[in-house]
């Protein structure tokens, strides 16, 4: 049971860093717009985005995340 709750915390507390990112990172007009790597498409009547550098950088960064909460947890 301490485990559950050992990784409940852990959720909890990247929640709340990941919103506090994104409250923050919101503000910023840069934060909304892709990034050099990401496909955009427009015509008149037509949008495609495809997010290939956005969904890299996610990926590293919660590879990252649940590297080091494995980690954590394995150590515990």
């Amino acid at each position: 049971m301490e485990f559950l709750g050992r990784l409940l915390m852990v959720i909890g507390a990247v929640l709340v860093v990941i919103g506090g990112l994104l409250w923050v990172l919101g503000k910023f007009k840069w934060a909304g717009s892709p990034l050099p790597g990401d496909i955009v498409i427009e015509r008149p009547s037509f949008r495609l985005y495809i997010p290939l550098a956005t969904s890299l950088l996610i990926s590293i960064f919660l590879s990252a995340v649940f590297y080091i909460i494995s980690r954590w947890l394995r150590e515990g």
